[in-house]
């Protein structure tokens, strides 16, 4: 067997030491005599699983104790509603800083619910750049701010945490969450879809502050509301079982690799890596704003939608797959996750490299 390695944006590269842990506890998890997912969500042997995945969740992120942590359905999607519904609830009214599709996607289901100003939006120049925090214009009876981390489809990121006052401040880290160390204490909710840097798809993590809580009205369905779910510990119907299960694995083998702090560290060396290649080709060039570049995601493109196709198939043959870039954005996209080895990164140059000099 050979395996590629998989640039895709998600679902994502998963770390081999956890893909072949999860193989040799196929058939059967410990002594349990069945496979997890086989396994009641209401056994002890699965409550210990689920406990586990949040305390070392926990201890990865350093998350305060005034904060519950969830295990929930529905993709990060469903937080585009599920938030607004619960906590957008004083004034009807949220703030969202425009950095692409997936801020657009929570406007559109915010407006469904409440009022959105538009603090601030790049998309003015293609969401080439966050906007600088001169640009935001927070409003002073805002229920909160949300904001997208990292940006997937185009490769921005914020460098620093924005200053919303008193605003609760929302940000969906789907494709950043484990990469790099974050204060959880300046931040209401964290949420994030796990298909790129916690597991497989199925289960979503939301970090959310208690204190909104006392938000919530009381006719909310309960799938939809924060406070049954909590009060259930995850557990108020059947979990993704399995998918949390993977995301513990995923955490051990963080914590087994020196933590956040140590794999931030491998990330900034990998898009160092890739991002020098790239400044420094004749052919090669990144899409984005040096200031606002994501560690995560690395677009760029030769110029040409055809070269691009060429390069996109002929990587394809060498084992270095899942290279093109989102069809909103078109040329090429490297997504360098946490399971992406560094191993990963130089082949993908050294092939670079070699399309540049014998390029048609």
């Amino acid at each position: 067997m050979s395996r590629v390695y998989n640039f895709s944006a998600g679902p994502a590269v998963l770390p081999e030491e956890v893909l072949i842990q999860a193989s040799n506890e196929m058939l059967e998890f410990g002594s349990s005599g069945m496979s997890v997912m086989e396994m009641s969500h209401r056994s002890a042997v699965y409550e210990n699983i689920i406990n586990e995945a949040e305390s070392l969740l926990r201890e990865l992120m350093n998350i305060p104790d005034n904060y519950d942590v969830l295990f929930l359905q529905g993709g990060a999607s469903l937080q585009f509603t599920m938030i607004p519904m619960n906590i957008m609830t004083v004034n009807k009214k949220c703030d969202i800083i425009n950095t692409g599709i997936w801020t657009q996607k929570a406007i559109t289901e915010a407006e469904k619910i409440g009022k959105v100003h538009i603090a601030a939006s790049s998309e003015g120049i293609n969401f080439s750049r966050i906007p600088d925090k001169s640009e935001f214009n927070f409003s002073s009876d805002a229920d909160y701010v949300h904001l997208c981390w990292n940006n997937t489809i185009y490769g921005t990121c914020y460098k620093e945490i924005p200053d919303t006052g008193k605003l609760p401040l929302i940000a969906d880290m789907s494709s950043s969450i484990l990469s790099e160390n974050y204060d959880v204490s300046k931040f209401g909710i964290i949420f994030a879809g796990a298909q790129k840097n916690i597991g497989p798809a199925g289960v979503t993590i939301v970090i959310i502050d208690k204190d909104l809580y006392q938000r919530i009205p009381e006719n909310l369905p309960s799938m939809l509301n924060f406070k049954v779910h909590s009060a259930a510990r995850s557990l108020f119907n059947t979990p993704p079982t399995y998918s949390i299960y993977l995301a513990g694995l995923v955490f051990k083998w963080l914590k087994k690799l020196g933590g956040i702090n140590a794999i931030e560290q491998i990330n900034r060396e990998k898009g160092a890596l890739l991002y020098d290649f790239i400044d420094n080709s004749s052919l090669f060039k990144g899409n984005i704003d040096k200031d606002f570049r994501s560690m995560m995601n690395v677009t760029f493109s030769t110029g040409s939608e055809d070269m691009d196709t060429l390069f996109v198939k002929e990587a394809e043959k060498e084992g270095l797959v899942n290279l093109q870039g989102h069809k909103n954005a078109g040329g090429i996209r490297a997504s360098i996750y946490n399971a992406m080895p560094v191993k990963g990164v130089e082949a993908l140059i050294d092939f670079m490299k070699k399309f540049e000099i014998n390029r048609p």
